[in-house]
């Protein structure tokens, strides 16, 4: 599956999650309703401007977009990361990436 569909489909589920539909989406983010539809069936990709309107309507920010699927539990990412930290070198950058947070 291509990006703009992969994106379009994750905007579309999220959509949904907010009950709104395309019409009060597209009222929300300052576009027309046919634009919403292009955009959720992966036919037009947002302008960044219209990215930026939709992860704040969304309540997201603009990667989580770009989330696709989330393949591991929560026990499953733990271990996967208490892996990764026993290389020195990849316990150093997580720990810089968590300082900046």
């Amino acid at each position: 599956m291509c990006l703009k569909s992969q994106l379009g489909q994750k905007i579309q589920i999220l959509r949904k999650k907010k009950r709104l539909t395309q019409e009060q989406f597209a009222e929300m983010i300052g576009i027309d309703p046919k634009n919403v539809s292009k955009i959720e069936i992966g036919a037009n990709y947002p302008s960044p401007e219209t990215l930026t309107s939709i992860a704040k309507a969304l309540e997201v920010e603009i990667y989580e977009l770009f989330v696709f699927k989330q393949e591991l539990s929560t026990d499953e990412m733990r271990a996967e990361i208490t892996k990764a930290i026993e290389n020195d070198k990849t316990a150093f950058y997580l720990f810089q990436m968590l300082k900046v947070m």
